[in-house]
């Protein structure tokens, strides 16, 4: 079991991915609302993955991926995107993002990513 914060603006998506992440097994063991607190949670809780909206209000995904990374540079994050944000992506593949959940999403897509970023899918290279 992995202890998971999730960072997204939006209410609504902060509830649907903590649903889907506990029925999974894991722990969401915070959660915010914008790049900012997800910097001090990460600092705070340590968590082995965090989640994040490419855009937020205030420091956005890619600014708060950012400086996760330069705190941590073994931090594991998925970044949330829509589509259409092709360049974000590419931008947070440079910054070191761990894996990306496109909305709309399905359970299994979230989860195949958490397993992903977290080693625990099989053919990740990491037995």
């Amino acid at each position: 079991m992995a202890h998971i914060v999730v960072v997204d603006d939006a209410s609504f998506m902060r509830g649907s991915l903590k649903f889907i992440i506990e029925s999974s097994g894991h722990e969401v063991v915070g959660t915010g609302k914008n790049g900012t607190e997800a910097l001090e949670l990460y600092k705070k809780l340590k968590p082995d993955l965090i989640t994040l909206d490419i855009l937020m209000k205030g420091i956005d995904g890619l600014a708060a991926l950012k400086a996760i990374r330069e705190y941590d540079p073994e931090a594991k994050v998925i970044m949330v995107t829509a589509l259409g944000q092709e360049e974000k992506q590419r931008q947070a593949a440079e910054l070191g993002a761990a894996g990306y959940i496109r909305k709309p999403f399905k359970q299994s897509e979230i989860i195949d990513e958490i397993e992903k970023a977290l080693g625990e899918k099989v053919g990740t290279g990491d037995a």
